[in-house]
């Protein structure tokens, strides 16, 4: 499931007040506080059930390795795929409801398996189809809230209100799994699907409380969707200075992480000989970093300037991947394996809040659900087409070297990096263009 603006700290009224926020927590109002409840009560449910689709087709369904990277290849490129008009569609419509609707699909999607379960009715075409919907919805929800989220909270304390979502997804990705694996030992193995389903459900009451009026779009232009309206999100993107080179980068670097995951588990679990509760400890211990590297994004932005962590952790979360090409057996394994994670993800920890916050800032309000949308439509996909693509590598070549040659790709994308704050250009561009 993830997972997401303009500097917010370049001057010095600006950088006195997130000096001020590191000293005195400060609330973001009651109506950010329920769309972070409604956040963290879906993020816990969709880790809860880490893995839970691809578990219950192996424990239930009896499926083979091919169908199962089958059903998580197929949700998120046929997913993908299907969201492509949802961009647009939410532009021009109140965000939350959207939202609502989105997070009662998911629960009435994912709560069928269960319901088919208990009745003897699931198949795996059903899980196929529900990885779809969850998919597609999956990206409309994320397109909208990063709308929502910049008309909620005040520009300067978008960079606050993004750690603590990055806070809150890496204290769920470090407790949930533990929990979620428990639960499937102790109750069965949809039981935590069901779980995730009800997460939805509560996540719909959480943004329903936000409250308030939200005003409608305005559209300017034809009333109907066009073909341009599709492509928007990308031609947006494509032609800022800023978001262009960020876009390849990220977009790359969760592609290849994501490709050589499953190459890792069945090195690990397979050839190895590890017990599955060593590489849930090897994965879930370092999320620790996530937590702590989420926590000082604001400290190091105050100090540093926005432009120059971003740069910096989006350059040093490079560094990692290629050390899991060298797990060998034993506890020195582990021990290597919990180090790179832990370096991996507290420079995530760090740059993930901050990219999400400039990406808001630098994307006009007009173009958000579009922008977002288009992002994380071509992650999504190219996961998707790596994720085959490392498989079929780690076929011919082995998972380590399969590996060990993403690990190298990604040591070559901090050369995407935006080298230069471009901020202060491309809005005079702007300014100039509506003149």
């Amino acid at each position: 499931m993830s997972l997401v603006d303009v500097r917010l700290f370049g001057r010095d009224g600006e950088t006195a007040r997130g000096a001020l926020g590191m000293v005195v927590r400060r609330s973001l109002g009651r109506q950010f506080e329920w769309l972070w409840a409604a956040f963290a009560v879906s993020t816990f449910g969709t880790w809860l059930a880490f893995d839970a689709f691809p578990l219950t087709a192996i424990l239930v369904l009896h499926a083979g390795p091919t169908e199962v990277s089958m059903l998580a290849a197929a949700g998120l490129a046929v997913g993908a795929a299907v969201a492509v008009p949802l961009g647009p569609w939410v532009e021009f419509r109140r965000k939350r409801p959207v939202m609502v609707a989105m997070d009662l699909t998911r629960f009435a999607a994912v709560m069928s398996v269960p319901a088919a379960f208990v009745f003897g009715w699931l198949s795996f075409a059903q899980l196929l189809v529900v990885s779809v919907i969850v998919g597609a919805a999956d990206i409309a929800f994320r397109a909208a809230s990063g709308a929502c989220l910049k008309a909620l909270v005040r520009r300067e304390d978008l960079l606050v209100a993004n750690g603590r979502f990055e806070s809150t997804t890496w204290t769920a990705t470090a407790i949930g799994p533990p929990l979620g694996g428990a639960a499937i030992g102790l109750f069965g193995p949809v039981t935590t699907v069901a779980a995730n389903a009800v997460s939805y459900l509560f996540s719909a009451v959480g943004i329903r409380a936000i409250g308030g009026k939200e005003p409608h779009p305005v559209r300017t232009g034809a009333p109907r969707l066009r073909v341009g309206d599709l492509l928007e999100g990308w031609r947006y993107i494509l032609t800022h200075p800023a978001l262009r080179p960020l876009f390849f980068n990220t977009v790359l670097v969760n592609g290849l992480i994501m490709a050589t995951s499953p190459l890792v588990a069945v090195l690990m679990l397979g050839r190895l000989g590890f017990a599955p509760w060593q590489y849930g400890l090897a994965f879930g211990a370092p999320c620790v970093g996530g937590l702590i590297g989420s926590r000082l994004a604001r400290r190091l932005v105050a100090r540093f300037g926005q432009h120059r962590v971003m740069l910096t952790a989006g350059a040093l979360r490079a560094c990692w991947s290629l050390g899991l090409a060298f797990i060998r057996p034993g506890a020195g394994g582990i021990v290597l394996v919990i180090a790179v994670q832990f370096g991996l993800v507290a420079c995530m920890g760090v740059f993930n809040p901050v990219f999400a916050t400039y990406r808001l800032e630098q994307t006009a309000t007009d173009r958000v659900a579009r922008t977002l949308s288009a992002w994380s439509v071509t992650s999504n996909a190219t996961i998707a087409a790596l994720t085959a693509l490392w498989g079929l590598l780690a076929g011919v070549a082995g998972p380590r070297t399969a590996i060990a040659i993403a690990g190298l790709l990604i040591l070559t994308t901090p050369l995407l990096l935006p080298r230069h704050d471009r901020t202060s250009q491309h809005e005079r561009e702007l300014t100039q263009s509506h003149t």
